[in-house]
């Protein structure tokens, strides 16, 4: 009756070349260095199309385990950290290096959160923190879950919180070994001089 028909599989096999197709294309855009999740996350988030994730937009790619946005002093201190240009705001490369960031720091997070409650105990924490090297005492653990535990939220700190809350320690920890020369675990220095040598390290 003159009907083109077209079987299923072939149908399928039409479809599966599409999608192939697509995505070749889709990577062939892909500047070289860049993660390809990251390119896809950063083509959705970048909503006005400028080249540059700020503030408003990162929040709206990163979220917890119970699906609330990152605080802003976290996402703030991200874009402080992958910002090249200086102009608050990360472009691809930038948000790319955020991306493997990020799925370093939540792998870690997921291994301490064993009963899957989108929070680290102040055990946990300490556990954490002891598997980067770091020796210190459940009660610094403990005041740290209290300190950075959402307000009306159940104690615990949340994945954003977690990673503010190690790179903060890491970059902390960086300009102290930097006076400590004589790898004695003690220096001197003013307060002034500390916190110089952390702001600059975060921002």
């Amino acid at each position: 009756m003159g009907i083109f028909k077209v079987s299923q599989n072939a149908f399928l096999s039409f479809s599966v070349s599409l999608v192939h197709l697509l995505f070749c294309l889709c990577v062939g855009n892909i500047p070289p260095g860049v993660n390809p999740e990251a390119y896809q996350w950063f083509q959705t988030v970048d909503t006005d199309r400028s080249g540059f994730i700020n503030l408003k937009e990162l929040k709206q790619a990163l979220v917890n385990s119970n699906w609330s946005s990152f605080n802003d002093e976290t996402c703030l201190m991200m874009i402080n950290m992958f910002d090249k240009t200086r102009s608050g705001r990360m472009d691809l490369f930038g948000f790319s290096a955020l991306w493997d960031f990020m799925q370093r720091w939540r792998a870690m997070f997921q291994q301490y959160d064993r009963d899957r409650s989108g929070c680290i105990s102040g055990m946990e924490l300490q556990q954490a923190l002891a598997q980067m090297g770091y020796n210190l005492s459940p009660q610094f653990s403990e005041t740290l879950v209290q300190r950075f535990t959402v307000r009306g939220a159940r104690p615990g700190i949340q994945l954003d919180r977690f990673i503010h809350v190690c790179t903060q320690l890491q970059s902390m920890t960086q300009v102290f070994r930097e006076r400590d020369t004589s790898m004695t675990g003690n220096i001197r220095l003013s307060y002034e001089d500390f916190l110089s040598g952390a702001v600059t390290r975060l921002m």
